[in-house]
C-alpha cells in the first residue's frame, strides 16, 4: 500500500512540474481523487495507517499549493488536514509541534476564508468590527470558517500561558459562533465541543463558565448520537476533571471504550483517536482528581 502511494504521489509532483496547462489539467482530474482520498482517510481505524497516509496527504497538498495557491479545495483540505493531523497524532505526544501543526491550519484556513474581502480588512481590526464582518458569510461558508476557527482555536487551547495566543481567542469564539448560526449541526455539532471545551477551561475571571460549557456540550451531543465519540473524550478529558466529578469521568470513559470505532463506519478514524485520547486519560486518572 505504502508504495502505491508514494508511486502516486511522484507522478502527481511530476505531472505539476511539467507545465502550467498540464498543472490545470492534471489539478482538475485530482478532484475526484482528493475528495475520495480524504473520505478514505476518515474512514480508516488504523491509526498506524492513517498517520502514514495522513502525512504523505499533507505534503502533496502543500506541493500542489504552491502551483496553485488560490485552490479552495486545496486550502480547505490542508486547513482540516493540519488540524485533524495535530489533534489525533501530535498533541498528547508533543505540544510544541502541535502548535506548528494547528498554526499551518490556521494559515489555510485564514487563505481561504480571506477570498471575503470584508473579513480580511477586519481581521486586524476590534472585536466589533470582526465580529460584524462575520455576518457577510453564509451557510455555504461553514465548512472553511469551522476549520480555520477550530485550527486556531485548538492553538490557543494548548497555548493558554502565552498573552498572544489568548488575545485571539475572543474573535475564535465569535467565528464558532456564527457557525453555530448558520449550521450548528456541521461536523457533529463541532462548534459546540469547541465553546464547551473553552468555556471549562477558561478561568471565570476570563470569562469561563462551567454551566455554559455543559450546555454546549449537551447540545454537541445531540448531534453525535453515541456513534461521534470524539465530543465524549472531551468532555472526560476537561469538563469531568475540571468539575471534580469522578463518578462523570468513568461514565464517559466506559462509554467510549465500550462503543466500537466501527459503529460510524464514515468516521471510523476520528472514533479511534477519541477511543485512544480516553485510554491514555484511564492511564492518568489519579493525576486528575
Amino acid at each position: 500500500m505504502k508504495n502505491r502511494v508514494y508511486l502516486f504521489v511522484c507522478v502527481t509532483l511530476g505531472l505539476l512540474l511539467s507545465g502550467c496547462s498540464m498543472q490545470k489539467l492534471t489539478m482538475k482530474a485530482m478532484d475526484p481523487v482528493i475528495d475520495g482520498s480524504m473520505q478514505a482517510l476518515f474512514a480508516e481505524s488504523d491509526l498506524g495507517i492513517a498517520r502514514s497516509a495522513i502525512e504523505v496527504d499533507l505534503k502533496l497538498l502543500d506541493g500542489m499549493l504552491v502551483n496553485q495557491p488560490k485552490n479552495r479545495k486545496l486550502l480547505f483540505f490542508a486547513a482540516q488536514g493540519y488540524t485533524s493531523y495535530a489533534l489525533g497524532f501530535v498533541e498528547d505526544e508533543s505540544v510544541e509541534r502541535a502548535r506548528m501543526f494547528y498554526l499551518r491550519g490556521r494559515e489555510y484556513g485564514l487563505r481561504l476564508l480571506q477570498r471575503n474581502r470584508t473579513f480580511t480588512d477586519a481581521i486586524q481590526k476590534s472585536l466589533a468590527e470582526f465580529t460584524a464582518a462575520l455576518q457577510t458569510f453564509k451557510s455555504a461558508d461553514v465548512p472553511a470558517l469551522f476549520w480555520a476557527a477550530n485550527a486556531w482555536g485548538n492553538w490557543i487551547n494548548i497555548s493558554m500561558t502565552d498573552p498572544d495566543a489568548i488575545v485571539g481567542l475572543p474573535k475564535v469564539e465569535a467565528m464558532m459562533r456564527r457557525v453555530i448560526e448558520l449550521d450548528e449541526s456541521y461536523f457533529y455539532g463541532g462548534a459546540h465541543l469547541f465553546l464547551g471545551t473553552i468555556l471549562i477551561v477558561k478561568p471565570m475571571m476570563m470569562g469561563g463558565n462551567p454551566e455554559k460549557s455543559k450546555a454546549h456540550f449537551e447540545r454537541c451531543f445531540e448531534f453525535a448520537g453515541d456513534e461521534f465519540l470524539l465530543p465524549y473524550a472531551y468532555y472526560a478529558q476537561f469538563y469531568a476533571p475540571l468539575t471534580l466529578d469522578e463518578a462523570l469521568f468513568d461514565k464517559t470513559v466506559e462509554k467510549v471504550l465500550n462503543t466500537s470505532p466501527d459503529i460510524l463506519p464514515e468516521q471510523r478514524l476520528p472514533n479511534a483517536i477519541a477511543r485512544a485520547k480516553v485510554q491514555r486519560l484511564v492511564a492518568k486518572r489519579d493525576d486528575l482528581f
